[in-house]
């Protein structure tokens, strides 16, 4: 999804005054619309699921604030679906860097504790995390330990992981943040929401999709 600033300041303005999911959106969802198809499907990492992606970064505001919207709508999602996070990084060294803090913190388990931090550290107090003497300053105030945090941060283990999201990013063809895909199939495109929230309403139609398609395959 492609935001305008003038679309971004409707969505902005929907996530202060959203306090839930819409119920629906009335129209039937139109391909190149609402959705786009990933061509060829891509198969996922979680046989048995079905597997929706947020391809994301640190560095876009829109994807901060969509984050708390993603963070109730994963924990209701069913058993049948697996939800994951790609950080991306669009080649830039800045975004590759901040992909390359996920994905420490991932490892070091405190992605959770962290996550949102990190966002609110770099969208609204504006502190510069794009390199790694500046993420350890940051995190020395978090009583991290950050000889630890280094070693895992220039590790070949995150380095593989970030490899590994520039390719789903060019096989899913992610153009722009934040992007959900479902089941390797469909990518949510929501050119016509009015909320951000809304962008959720249409992931959980395409993974009733997704459902529909397997149960026929």
């Amino acid at each position: 999804m492609t935001l305008s600033r003038r679309r971004f300041n409707q969505f902005a303005l929907g996530a202060i005054t959203a306090t839930m999911l819409p119920t629906v959106i009335a129209e039937q969802l139109e391909e190149g619309q609402d959705w786009r198809a990933i061509k060829p499907a891509q198969p996922g990492d979680t046989p048995g699921k079905i597997e929706v992606l947020e391809f994301f970064s640190y560095g876009c505001p829109h994807c901060s604030d969509l984050r708390p919207f993603v963070k109730s709508w994963k924990s209701k999602l069913p058993e049948d679906v697996a939800f994951r996070r790609v950080p991306v990084t669009f080649r830039r060294q800045a975004w590759a860097n901040l992909a390359r803090l996920y994905y420490s913190l991932e490892s070091m388990g405190m992605l959770e504790q962290l996550h949102q931090e990190v966002f609110h550290a770099l969208q609204k107090e504006r502190v510069k995390l794009h390199t790694e003497p500046a993420t350890l300053n940051w995190l020395k105030s978090k009583a991290i330990d950050v000889e630890a945090f280094s070693q895992v941060y220039n590790s070949f283990d995150v380095q593989t992981k970030i490899g590994r999201s520039d390719y789903l990013a060019e096989k899913y063809a992610i153009n722009s943040v934040p992007t959900l895909t479902v089941g390797g199939r469909y990518a949510v495109l929501g050119q016509r929401v009015k909320e951000l929230p809304d962008l959720l309403v249409i992931a959980d139609k395409l993974i009733d999709k997704a459902r529909d398609d397997s149960s026929k395959a």
